[in-house]
């Protein structure tokens, strides 16, 4: 990626105490910016993690046969609904019924977080075709 602009600021302030003694504070600041491009590589990294951890969380509740009943769980299905709708017919879903509770494991989800990851580095990777 690009270099980081890092740049270090020396102030000195000099004066006198109550006491009449000559008094010196240095203080070192240190600024650091990246350029656009790194942060927009940063953003997409962001982006698929919040991605990646939508999706495992959905697999869990899933495999743990979590009550869609309730609003936490029927967030995160629906949210995480989208990004996994094209993936939901790659494998047949095996699920297991214990009482109330259905127990679904989908493998497509991480099919899901693969094919979103590669995306991921796909983007990247392009933003980063002219740097030495």
């Amino acid at each position: 990626m690009a270099d980081i602009e890092r740049k270090e600021i020396q102030t000195v302030n000099r004066g006198v105490n109550e006491e009449g003694a000559v008094v010196e504070e240095r203080t070192n600041t240190v600024k650091t910016s990246g350029d656009g491009k790194t942060t927009t590589v940063n953003l997409i990294w962001y982006i698929y993690g919040l991605i990646a951890m939508l999706l495992g969380i959905r697999m869990l509740l899933k495999l743990f046969g979590a009550n869609s009943g309730n609003a936490f769980v029927d967030l995160i299905y629906t949210v995480s609904g989208v990004l996994s709708a094209p993936f939901d017919t790659i494998f047949g879903v095996s699920s297991t019924e214990a009482g109330n509770t259905q127990s679904v494991f989908e493998p497509s989800i991480l099919v899901a977080i693969a094919v979103y990851g590669l995306i991921a580095w796909g983007i990247t990777k392009f933003l980063s075709l002219n740097e030495t």
